[in-house]
């Protein structure tokens, strides 16, 4: 019992010793840590609500939601279409056409009644009504669209002033900036969502046609045509569209700028179209591949691969090579941001280009021309010809091919149609200019296209495609 009290007691002595000499020679000294109040940290994590939530620093919405909510209101589009014949509707001699109802928003831009949608909302309406927040229900008129810009203009006759949204300058939009998006999502009416400008001049086509203002708002079908405004309540855009694979929002939504929106709806009422005004240019945007293929070192901007003939561009002295730094001081980095801004002008307008040429800046003022060139189906890209360009064919009228379609050049030029030669009828209508060309198609009632074109020998010709 002795000698197990005295092992024991041994190896007691033994630990103590051993856990005295770790504390003394080895272990690190450690601060004392003293229960007190919790100081308030120098820094702020992303994650401290109270940060956000401080009265001084979080923006309000109420009273741009308020404003705005009023002035959305439902469009409701009735299409007809044609729906699968049956034997039950042989027998009884029905018709196919089925009625179809779809539904989408629009901002009221006026006491009088008008309303800004987009075009996709009310294409092929066969009926077109209007419910304001007070639902109340009208008729609604289609005053004009243009699917370029996918706006369209409504007009209803109220019994009362409307309440309405003013413009904003959506070139002074920045990114970061809060904004609302307002309308009518899965036909839930009058909702609002929040989040900021992610992005200015996105182009969704791949052509540098477009030029929407990016926002992380929620938007969903349905929205099409609303409201997007800033924390003021003011227009800076229509909601357009999404970006998503399932239909639904996932995180990106796309509006029109107020300026083109607004330029738009302000040509159709006045002229009853889209005046476009061209610059004239033809060219792509900088990166490093482009400038390294072109021996620059400008990797921002749009560089001008060809100036076209007779056009506002060339007359003001504008040359293949120069850079396109700004238009009318804002900053072009790429295409897009140059097509956003001629969007919002008209003929005759100028417009000054900043560009650079052999290193140098300078300054040129450009007036913009009407639209002479045109894009037609198998033939090409032609343009309304001169006086000079009609006396060499020895014709009294027509517009002037500058360049066949690339999948058919050679079937053209095997039957002697090339660069130079004069269309002078498009579906049975004289043609004198690409206006005319652009209303024959679009007038025509059937999906034909019949050209009437004089050859390299002088001979008049006619082609029918089905």
């Amino acid at each position: 019992m002795k000698k197990i009290l005295t092992l024991v007691l041994v190896s007691a002595l033994g630990g103590i010793f051993t856990l005295g000499a770790y504390k003394i020679f080895l272990e690190k000294e450690q601060p004392v840590v003293v229960a007190a109040e919790p100081i308030e940290p120098a820094f702020l994590p992303t994650n401290n609500v109270n940060a956000f939530l401080n009265d001084e620093d979080a923006p309000d919405f109420t009273l741009a939601a308020e404003n705005t909510v009023n002035a959305v209101v439902h469009v409701k589009n009735v299409t007809l279409s044609s729906g699968q014949f049956t034997l039950q509707d042989l027998f009884s001699g029905r018709n196919s056409q089925r009625a179809q109802m779809g539904t989408g928003s629009g901002v009221i831009i006026n006491a009088d009644g008008y309303i800004i949608t987009n075009n996709h909302v009310i294409k092929n309406a066969h009926e077109l009504s209007v419910t304001l927040n007070n639902n109340k229900t009208y008729v609604a008129e289609l005053i004009g669209a243009d699917p370029k810009t996918d706006i369209a203009l409504l007009k209803i006759d109220a019994d009362e002033d409307l309440p309405f949204v003013t413009f904003a300058d959506s070139d002074n939009a920045k990114i970061g900036e809060w904004v609302l998006a307002v309308g009518n999502p899965f036909n839930l009416t009058s909702t609002v969502t929040a989040g900021i400008i992610s992005a200015k001049s996105r182009d969704l086509s791949g052509t540098s046609r477009q030029s929407f203002i990016q926002t992380d708002a929620a938007v969903n079908p349905g929205n099409s045509g609303g409201a997007l405004v800033n924390t003021e309540g003011q227009l800076v855009g229509i909601n357009t569209a999404i970006s998503s694979q399932t239909g639904s929002y996932v995180g990106y939504s796309f509006a029109v700028p107020s300026n083109i929106a607004r330029k738009v709806i302000e040509d159709i009422m006045e002229y009853g179209n889209v005046q476009n005004g061209i610059l004239g240019i033809q060219g792509g945007a900088l990166n490093s591949i482009m400038a390294e293929k072109i021996g620059v070192s400008d990797t921002e901007g749009v560089y001008i691969d060809s100036v076209i003939e007779d056009s506002g561009a060339e007359k003001a002295g504008v040359q293949k090579g120069d850079i396109i730094k700004e238009i009318d001081n804002i900053k072009i980095s790429k295409f897009s941001d140059l097509t956003g801004h001629l969007n919002t002008k008209r003929p005759d307008d100028v417009v000054n280009l900043k560009v650079l040429r052999d290193g140098e800046s300078r300054t040129i003022p450009v007036t913009l021309a009407r639209n002479e060139t045109f894009t037609l189906p198998l033939v090409g890209r032609v343009k309304n010809a001169k006086s000079s360009d009609l006396k060499r064919f020895k014709a009294s009228n027509g517009v002037k091919i500058t360049a066949l379609n690339s999948q058919y050049a050679e079937y053209w030029k095997k039957n002697g149609i090339e660069e130079g030669c004069i269309i002078t009828s498009i579906n049975d209508v004289k043609i004198k200019s690409v206006d005319d060309i652009q209303n024959a198609l679009k007038n025509s009632n059937s999906e034909a296209l019949r050209i009437e074109l004089i050859n390299t020998n002088g001979e008049k010709e006619r082609y029918n495609f089905r």
